[in-house]
């Protein structure tokens, strides 16, 4: 995938996770403050707005991803803002020069993205947040790094789910719903959800284009 076409994949997930509102919104009123759906649709329709607009010309991968970074963190606020931001601005700082993404660089991404909001936040696998997810589609990455990017970012995207709906066992650690202790059990972490649900936007993408 190119520059080119990663700017337009990312504008497919931006328009998936818009849509994806009403079900984050949901998972949120549960367990959270009720805010993380409407947090994500302002953040991606801001991001879109950027991707869609004649003046934006990243020159690379990395560009792209930091920029996208940058437009989520100052948009979307809150919690969400500086952990999905900094997934994308990390990884684009550690993809910078890169004009391809492949299955390797995939790979590469979701583990400095990991480490990144590790350090930032402290949250590891098992504290239900969207790091669930996150590492289980960055071991997932790990392994397919040999095939090609449409089967590899399916695979990834299908590891975070399975890894989000793994949060609906665990008491949480972060945020509000670290208030309810274990009447949390039952119910998925939504920046988990959001986490597979960006991968799983990218694979539709990569398999209609």
């Amino acid at each position: 995938m190119n520059t080119t076409q990663f700017i337009a994949c990312l504008q497919y997930v931006s328009e998936g996770m818009i849509a994806s509102e009403p079900r984050l919104t949901a998972l949120d009123q549960v367990i959270g403050d009720g805010d993380h759906g409407i947090g994500i649709k302002r953040g991606f329709t801001a991001l879109h707005t950027l991707l869609t607009s004649s003046a934006f010309s990243p020159v690379d991968i990395g560009d792209c991803l930091l920029q996208s970074g940058t437009r989520l963190m100052t948009s979307m606020g809150g919690a969400s803002g500086a952990i999905f931001g900094t997934l994308f601005r990390a990884g684009g700082k550690g993809l910078a020069g890169r004009s391809e993404l492949d299955a390797a660089t995939l790979a590469e991404w979701l583990e400095i993205g990991m480490q990144a909001i590790h350090q930032r936040g402290g949250a590891e696998p098992g504290d239900k947040t969207m790091v669930d997810a996150l590492a289980a589609a960055a071991t997932r990455a790990r392994l397919d790094t040999s095939l090609p990017l449409p089967d590899a970012l399916t695979r990834c995207a299908q590891a975070a789910m399975a890894g989000a709906e793994r949060t609906s066992t665990m008491v949480a650690r972060f945020g509000r719903a670290k208030n309810l202790g274990e009447r949390a059990i039952g119910h998925c972490d939504p920046g988990a959800v959001s986490m597979a649900l960006i991968l799983q936007f990218m694979a539709e993408f990569t398999h209609s284009s």
